[in-house]
């Protein structure tokens, strides 16, 4: 049977570098004197969660060198319920953002939502987007001008952006106090700008989208050249 050290040694892309890892380290609960000791490290169960999250496997299929799927997803639900992830985010967001010379907290924001399709399971946080076309699920996001996520809601995708908009921002003015002004698509015109606007006293911008170029103006700015380019590549037409 491989020992502790020979199961927690093999690497893979997914796992912490040594400098992640003593940045992540600190934010991280203690462990208390309460219960049994711990029989795996904290890294290498942020290894197999980032694993999983980037590769998309189930749990069940995490492999044998790293600690038990069973202890793994423990950590994993133990540290959403209690808010670790939302302030491990929030604390590196923070770090970075002094970094790059701006103030840790911003002053500005990006909204945006999508759809996606989910499995068959029913549930109040399944339904239909008649816009998109789409049954399942809504990810719902909030970031900062450097792309950074502020924070983030999943919910049903029958619900509409302009109400949508509330179960995300609802949670974020006392945490995020200086922050004032947003951008949102055209899908937030109307009661969820208005709302942003007024229960939370941000200004709120609409971005549209840009006119698409007519055929003829392909032809002008030379844009017209990169199929007829692509056909000779491929040995079509």
């Amino acid at each position: 049977m491989p020992t502790l050290c020979a199961m927690e040694s093999k690497r893979y892309p997914t796992d912490l570098s040594d400098e992640e890892w003593c940045c992540i380290r600190p934010h991280l609960p203690e462990p208390t004197r309460e219960g049994r000791h711990r029989l795996h490290g904290l890294r290498p169960i942020l290894d197999a969660v980032f694993y999983v999250l980037k590769s998309g496997c189930p749990w069940r299929w995490l492999p044998k060198d790293f600690p038990p799927w069973k202890t793994v997803y423990d950590w994993f639900r133990r540290w959403r319920i209690d808010g670790t992830w939302e302030r491990l985010n929030a604390e590196l967001r923070e770090l970075l953002r002094a970094r790059l010379g701006r103030d840790p907290k911003p002053s500005a924001g990006i909204v945006d939502s999508q759809s996606v399709r989910t499995t068959g399971v029913g549930g109040n946080e399944r339904g239909f987007d008649l816009a998109k076309g789409v049954e399942g699920r809504k990810r719902h996001l909030l970031v900062d001008t450097e792309g950074l996520v502020l924070q983030a809601r999943v919910h049903s995708a029958r619900v509409p952006d302009q109400d949508g908009i509330r179960l995300l921002l609802g949670p974020v003015r006392t945490r995020l106090a200086r922050l004032s002004h947003l951008w949102v698509d055209a899908g937030y015109q109307g009661r969820g700008r208005r709302w942003a606007e007024e229960a939370l006293d941000f200004s709120v911008e609409v971005v549209r989208k840009p006119k698409r170029l007519s055929p003829r103006r392909w032809q002008s700015c030379g844009l017209r050249s990169g199929p007829r380019r692509e056909r000779r590549w491929t040995g079509r037409g």
